[in-house]
């Protein structure tokens, strides 16, 4: 506002609003303001705007906040539920309301995602959905809702899995949602993200979409394809089909109860069939973390996950990601890294956006942007941690994990190198040895040392871990940490 030409219709707005505020207008009295001149108004407003007076800003944004990780194989109909779902117009069969969620050029080509978008669906306190139909913006979406669904809409080819691991792993998302093509069936990546979202522990429900394409008896071989899937050994899960609002429900309920629910819906997103009824489903769901776990998780010390990092005209150099603990707060001073040589460098919050929206308090668990102001940008990659300067926090270039091998082609020895998830962190490691065993096969387990090969990082005892190369996959969580000074005198 400061730079910008004011007209008397906007100056006049902006006084009505402001009125009431005791701090601008003096405790006793109303501001006749219709009686100041436009430079008279446009001295008083800049008065104000370079105050500290919390006017403008709320200490935090208050409504029920989800997020949800979009699975499925590519061509499965992911990006265009979402753009069904979030703006209000059904799909025209040929991928018109998905246009919105891509970001990069090649992607409307191509019609693949291959990036991480992110799209939010709100809900009032009717239960009504409030979306981006009717010319809502994002912060008009914010205001009017009292709960929020954060979709992260992940990539389904195969080229894309390293983007689709970290999605699920530095996202922390609170419930998956795989995405099957009625006419497909079970094909392409389906089995491989549905593996991914049970090695990671997230409650999976399952959306067979493209209904409108096939017979019915099309619909219940799929349906029963996956029900076959879901009750193997390696899932034990209970399928559960929504066939109706009641259903929808009662599905909600006890999927946030029990894990092993699966609900199961059949829908379109040409015709609109069924859609009501996976959006009673998200209204009803409850998030799976109680107040209890979030006050404690807000009893640690701050630490800030970074998971993107952007340059913003006239704001500077933004971060997102998620709050794991702590409160972080507007204006506090941080530590970030670990950089290239294993230091922190400080720095200073200067302002917070949740959902496109401003607030001054950010609680743990919730997700937000952090703008910097002009901290150089080539300083930070993902991966990064920004935490209370008086953590201490310990960074490693060794580290010891139990792992399941998943699947390797051969035999799994020292010297293999794989790119290791865990949590934000992405960065090939190297193995240094296998505890009590010379290698190992798929299925075996073992206690095993990796050391990065590029630089230290940040991790906590019990992170779980993930790891790939080429077809060679594996989970497990880590066990022990070697502090990067003793690994520094130990070289």
């Amino acid at each position: 506002l400061r730079n910008a030409i004011l007209s008397l219709a906007v100056l006049n707005l902006v006084f009505s609003r402001l009125q009431l505020i005791p701090e601008f207008c003096g405790p006793k009295k109303r501001i006749g303001f219709a009686k100041f001149t436009i430079n008279q108004k446009e001295k008083k407003l800049e008065q104000l705007l370079s105050s500290d007076l919390p006017v403008f800003v709320p200490v935090c944004v208050q409504f029920l906040d989800l997020r949800v990780a979009v699975l499925g194989n590519v061509d499965s109909g992911k990006s265009t539920l979402l753009g069904v779902l979030t703006q209000g117009e059904l799909d025209n069969g040929r991928g018109r309301a998905r246009l919105n969620l891509f970001r990069h050029l090649h992607e409307i080509q191509s019609g693949r995602t291959s990036s991480i978008s992110f799209e939010i669906l709100g809900f009032n306190s009717k239960g009504e959905v409030v979306n981006y139909s009717e010319s809502r913006t994002a912060e008009e979406i914010c205001e009017s809702a009292s709960k929020m669904i954060t979709f992260i809409d992940l990539a389904g080819h195969h080229k894309y899995l390293k983007t689709t691991i970290f999605g699920l792993t530095s996202y922390c998302p609170d419930f998956a949602m795989l995405v099957v093509g009625a006419n497909t069936g079970i094909a392409g990546t389906t089995r491989e993200h549905l593996g991914l979202a049970m090695a990671l522990k997230v409650p999976i429900f399952i959306v067979v979409s493209k209904v409108d394409l096939c017979t019915k008896g099309t619909i219940d071989r799929t349906v029963r394809q996956l029900e076959r899937i879901l009750k193997q050994p390696g899932c034990n899960k209970i399928p559960m089909v929504v066939s109706s609002a009641d259903d929808a429900v009662t599905a909600a309920q006890q999927f946030a109860q029990s894990p092993s629910i699966t609900p199961i819906f059949t829908l379109s997103s040409v015709s609109g069939e069924s859609l009501d009824l996976l959006k009673v489903f998200f209204n009803i769901l409850p998030p799976l973390s109680n107040s209890k776990e979030q006050e404690e998780l807000m009893q640690q010390l701050t630490e800030f996950q970074v998971d993107e990092i952007y340059t913003v005209p006239d704001v500077g150099t933004v971060v997102g990601g998620t709050l794991y603990s702590g409160i972080c707060r507007e204006g506090e001073r941080l530590v970030v890294g670990p950089t290239d040589e294993g230091n922190f460098l400080g720095l200073k919050v200067c302002s917070i956006q949740r959902n496109r929206s401003a607030c001054r308090v950010l609680r743990a668990g919730q997700a937000a942007t952090l703008a910097l102001g002009n901290f150089d940008r080539s300083l930070l990659r993902k991966g990064m941690v920004m935490v209370s300067p008086e953590m201490n926090p310990t960074i490693c270039w060794l580290f010891e994990a139990e792992i399941v091998l998943l699947f390797h082609a051969k035999t799994f020895r020292k010297g293999f190198q794989v790119t290791v998830h865990v949590g934000n962190v992405r960065q090939t490691a190297t193995v240094e040895c296998l505890h009590g065993k010379d290698e190992l096969r798929t299925g075996e387990k073992a206690v095993v040392r990796f050391k990065f090969i590029k630089h230290p990082e940040y991790l906590k005892v019990g992170a779980k871990l993930l790891f790939r190369e080429g077809v060679t996959k594996g989970i497990g969580h880590v066990t022990y940490l070697q502090p990067a000074s003793l690994y520094q005198h130990h070289t």
